[in-house]
């Protein structure tokens, strides 16, 4: 399936491998050219990290696990029940749902790019981009898993999904024991970010 770059010949390929620097770079660039104003790439950035951010996706976990028939309609069709929910937009048009269980663990990987969820999940964290994480969490998913503090039984399967410029992926993380009868509002800080990717479980209860 497609993603958003194609061409490794392309002169982005020229830019520093680490995608901190190579995003500097860019800005300046651009910058210089005069294509972009950096306050307003501040006010865009501020949006994604802060105000939409990964609180979006941990509502939507928080009533999928609270209500059975969203639940049921989110795994079959995310994208239409994440858009009346108001999350939509650019990297955002097309979005799945997967969840976890006790037979499978599910984790997300843009294995060409930094393909992401972002009205749901914000910007992506600097690993996700990683050249590391995308060639490894494909060949060796549980060892790099472990590496993020999480370790799978064993009877336990890992399923990783390549997310891509059509679809991208949202994890619905194994509800904790011990939240029976919780509602949304009390659910919400156990989803982390993590969590939604698939490198990281929800909360336990305190």
């Amino acid at each position: 399936m497609p993603h958003d770059h194609h061409d490794h010949d392309h002169p982005h390929a020229l830019l520093p491998p680490d995608p901190a620097l190579r995003v500097k770079a860019l800005e300046s660039l651009l910058t210089a050219k005069g294509l972009i104003d950096p306050a307003a790439l501040d006010v865009i950035i501020d949006t994604y990290a802060h105000k939409i951010g990964p609180q979006n996706g941990a509502r939507v976990v928080a009533r999928a696990w609270a209500d059975p028939g969203f639940r049921e309609a989110l795994l079959e069709d995310a994208t239409a029940v994440v858009s009346k929910l108001g999350f939509y937009g650019r990297q955002g048009e097309h979005i799945v749902a997967v969840e976890n269980t006790d037979d499978v663990h599910n984790v997300v990987v843009c294995t060409l790019c930094s393909c992401y969820p972002w009205p749901l999940l914000g910007i992506p964290p600097g690993w996700y981009k990683s050249d590391a994480y995308r060639a490894r969490v494909v060949r060796e998913p549980r060892a790099v898993l472990a590496e993020f503090g999480v370790t799978l039984p064993e009877g336990q399967s890992v399923r990783v999904w390549d997310s891509t410029a059509e679809v991208r992926y949202l994890v619905i993380p194994q509800r904790p024991e011990g939240t029976e009868g919780w509602d949304e509002e009390a659910l919400l800080p156990l989803i982390t970010r993590d969590s939604m990717i698939g490198t990281g479980l929800a909360k336990a209860p305190a």
